[in-house]
């Protein structure tokens, strides 16, 4: 598959969509009845590495392995797979209730007569929907009951649902983004998922769409075209995929300027997808200024990842915010008068411009102001974190003394947000909200140093909450600090996992693909990271700053010396 926007790590498996109000739609029939369709998600059948049926005599570890490596085929109904268990076993079991993905080093070993254990490292499980968890680093432990049948070994008792390998997974499954709506409907979120690779991934992908977002992402977006139906596969010809809608709920008109957008934005994601036609009730749907056929360009403002030109990376110096090319920022912020350590700006992608600073002062005092002019002292505390903001609004966010999450709105006072959650985590050392602003990324103090954790950013009317805190890199330990790569993929430093110190990683906002970055090119172990969407990400090493280019660490200014700093930040 193409590269896609906002997904991390290696290629894997589809889905996507659905969402929200907007007006512009004129064309959409008022009702129908819908229609049923079949083999909605089904894969190909002659998809990925050909399963292997068991051999004649196969003992029982030998029946076992066998049967687990059969469960990688993705032809419909695992037939081969099924050769492997008793004909009771082979009728009732269930081969679509989600992927239990393990390690690679493992081994089925004989524990008593008619049963064989496997034992690995269980690195996460993917439900009906296509959703990832990761494991937290517990084992993966199953004994199969094997008899003899006919004169063979066979399983009487398989897992419900696949147990893969993580090679296995990784081969036979794509990885795309849902997108559905940030509240203030101006862009698309990503929700990732899996499914399998095949000639029916863009009807796959669509109705997950319209299945609704993950568990953890629900409350935070929206998707105002819940019950809505798919009237018939999906069809792509030529690069163009058709969608036709039917069940639409009342007032859907003011909502399908917003569904085009997710539609065209989750579908082009596909290899063999390049446009959407949408459809309802088989008539085209009709958007002002937007052709029949669509594209993404026809949906830029929706982009997940846009980052407004005007977003520069700045950090901190000698108590001064600075600019990357290492000129100090306008105004009293710039001539270290404020001792700050650290700060963030807010950027309007509609002006260009620069709006509101917070910075840091001393560690103990947060200081808010326009960006070039004064800055006049709002809260104090025993710490704040590094400041934050998100690209959908203009508000800024930090963590009080570990525990207490505040918001500060451009026009209005600090307010405190619900994260009820989060003092029973542990004391949070780094807080950075998602470009898109629904979700959290958060370091936390434990038991093993910090701990990385995501949540989703929930508003309801004047309420504001962060929910749903969980871990997605048990295996990285020692993390310092973190900062959205994209709108679903983290840069997070942790404690390196071949030798001593810190180290980079990237990793998917759902846990997957966890990978290291190289650290060619700096001078010591990294102790600060700053990165945002279409930008160089951004280390603090050795007491300067560098960025990362072409799989290098480098200095900010080419062909110069490394600048002298901390707390690199890009505006949004």
């Amino acid at each position: 598959m193409r590269a896609r926007r906002g997904l991390a790590g290696p290629a894997r498996v589809l889905v996507g969509l659905l969402a929200v109000l907007l007006t512009g739609c004129t064309t959409v029939p008022t009702s129908s009845a819908p229609v049923e369709i079949t083999q909605v998600a089904d894969p190909p059948d002659d998809i990925g590495v050909e399963a292997l049926p068991p051999v004649p005599g196969a003992s029982p570890e030998e029946v076992v392995r066998g049967f687990v490596d059969a469960m990688a085929s993705t032809t419909r109904n695992h037939p081969v797979a099924r050769q492997f268990l008793t004909t009771d076993a082979a009728a009732s079991w269930s081969d679509t209730d989600g992927v239990t993905v393990i390690s690679a080093d493992y081994a089925p070993v004989a524990v008593d007569d008619g049963a064989v254990s496997v034992t690995a490292g269980l690195v996460g499980k993917v439900d009906g929907q296509g959703v990832f968890t990761v494991g937290a680093g517990q084992v993966y432990s199953y004994t199969f009951g094997v008899v003899q049948e006919d004169g063979e070994w066979r399983i009487a008792d398989p897992p419900d649902g696949l147990v893969q390998l993580e090679p296995d997974f990784s081969r036979t499954y794509d990885a795309v983004n849902a997108y559905f709506l940030d509240p203030t409907s101006t862009r698309v979120v990503p929700d990732p998922r899996f499914l399998v690779s095949g000639e029916s991934r863009a009807t796959a992908l669509v109705d997950r769409l319209l299945a609704g977002p993950s568990t953890s992402l629900t409350a935070g977006v929206l998707n105002p075209l819940d019950g809505a139906e798919l009237r018939s596969n999906v069809q792509v010809r030529q690069q163009v995929a058709t969608v036709d809608l039917t069940g639409l709920p009342d007032g859907a008109a003011d909502a399908l300027t917003v569904l085009c957008a997710q539609l065209v934005w989750s579908l082009d994601q596909l290899d063999d997808v390049r446009a959407v036609r949408v459809e309802v009730d088989g008539q085209p749907v009709g958007v002002p200024g937007v052709p029949a056929v669509q594209t993404v360009d026809d949906w830029a403002s929706f982009d997940p990842d846009a980052v407004p030109a005007v977003s520069v990376a700045h950090y901190v110096s000698g108590g001064a915010l600075r600019v990357v090319t290492g000129e100090p920022a306008p105004g009293p912020a710039g001539t270290g008068e404020y001792g700050l350590t650290s700060a963030a700006i807010t950027a309007d992608a509609r002006t260009n411009e620069l709006g509101t600073t917070v910075g840091v002062a001393g560690g103990t005092t947060l200081l808010v102001g326009a960006y070039g002019g004064a800055l006049v002292p709002v809260l104090t505390a025993g710490g704040f974190t590094p400041p934050t903001t998100a690209a959908t609004r203009p508000e800024v966010w930090t963590v009080r003394d570990g525990t207490e999450v505040i918001r500060i709105p451009s026009t209005g006072t600090p307010q405190t947000v619900n994260a009820t959650t989060l003092p029973g985590l542990g004391s949070a050392r780094v807080f950075q909200l998602s470009p898109d602003g629904v979700r959290a990324a958060v370091v936390v103090d434990g038991a093993d140093g910090g701990q990385l954790l995501v949540g989703t950013v929930v508003r309801a009317e004047d309420q504001v909450a962060v929910r749903d805190l969980r871990s997605v890199a048990p295996q990285l330990s020692q993390v310092v600090d973190v900062a959205w790569r994209t709108a679903s993929s983290l840069v997070v430093l942790a404690g390196a996992q071949d030798e001593g110190g810190t180290a980079p990683y990237e990793v998917g906002v759902d846990g997957w693909g966890l990978s290291p970055l190289s650290t060619t090119g700096l001078p010591g172990q990294p102790t600060a990271v700053g990165a945002a969407p279409s930008r160089p990400p951004l280390v603090v090493a050795g007491g300067t700053l560098w960025q990362r280019v072409a799989g290098v660490w480098t200095t900010l200014v080419r062909g110069q010396d490394p600048l002298a700093g901390q707390a690199p930040t890009y505006p949004l």
